[in-house]
């Protein structure tokens, strides 16, 4: 602490010392042609003692923790009289009025040293002090640091995740478009067969030779929506010709205009009727 504290008291020991030799010296030459050379001195040292004095007072006041204006000003005061001395000879000098001009400052500069030093003892602080601010310090630039490096971490995160999400999203919209192209093209081909002229007869003929006196009919399936046929809690009677036939045409001529093929075979089921899609057909083609 004291190493410090002279890095600003030495200053102005030096430059106070500086002035009041000056002073000393310009009051006894100045003065010293007008009147005896001791009473010169006296004046001199008079001014010097005076400053010295009230220097002394404002440290000692500043060591106790207190301060006080008028004794601020006092030290002013006999500051401004030993630049003043100097600065009255230098212009009164017939030779080197500059240089003596030059250093009339120094009396003020010493002043403004004391002031300097005045102001860094009552800021200054214990080491124990400042090692707690520093560690206060490195602490919170450490969290800092670690704060940033989370908030990194957590971004490439993030971004990895999107990436991952957004490359997995692309690959099933690809898997699913291919499919429903696929399937579109299935269903044109299956559409175009279904409408064909010659597709019954044509299945008729394979079938026949191998099923002789029956001449099944052939449907292909049609493109459309499905819907779940309920579960049925008891076996239903297999129905004849004709009651299939009658039930196909009161399901279908139970609204009007009359239902369509879809909508007939789903209320059929619905109403837990059981029959082939082969039966429903052709039971649908004989009433319609």
């Amino acid at each position: 602490m004291r190493a410090k504290n002279a890095k600003t008291v030495l200053p102005a020991v030096a430059m106070t010392a500086v002035s009041m030799v000056l002073t000393l010296a310009v009051v006894t030459m100045w003065l010293g042609s007008a009147m005896p050379w001791l009473v010169a001195l006296i004046v001199g040292l008079g001014i010097d003692g005076g400053w010295l004095a009230t220097l002394a007072y404002e440290r000692r006041l500043a060591a106790q923790g207190d301060h006080s204006r008028t004794v601020t000003a006092v030290g002013w005061c006999f500051g401004a009289i030993a630049a003043g001395v100097l600065v009255a000879h230098a212009l009164t000098a017939e030779a080197s009025s500059g240089a003596w001009l030059a250093v009339a400052w120094l009396p003020i500069a010493a002043k403004a040293l004391w002031l300097v030093h005045g102001m860094w003892e009552r800021t200054a602080l214990t080491p124990t002090a400042l090692d707690a601010i520093r560690g206060i310090q490195q602490e919170a630039r450490d969290e800092a640091a670690v704060a940033r490096a989370r908030l990194r971490a957590e971004a490439a995160t993030e971004t990895t995740r999107l990436t991952a999400v957004t490359q997995a999203g692309a690959s099933v919209a690809r898997v699913q478009a291919k499919t429903a192209q696929s399937l579109s093209r299935a269903w044109s081909t299956l559409e175009t067969a279904r409408q064909g002229e010659d597709t019954g007869r044509a299945l008729t003929s394979v079938t026949r030779p191998v099923t002789p006196g029956v001449t099944p009919t052939w449907e292909l399936p049609v493109w459309g929506r499905s819907e779940p046929v309920p579960a049925l809690g008891w076996a239903a009677p297999a129905l004849t010709d004709v009651e299939l036939e009658g039930l196909v045409d009161e399901i279908r001529t139970s609204e009007t205009p009359a239902l369509s093929y879809r909508e007939m075979a789903m209320r059929f089921r619905a109403a837990g009727h059981s029959a082939s899609e082969v039966r429903l057909r052709a039971a649908w083609k004989r009433v319609a």
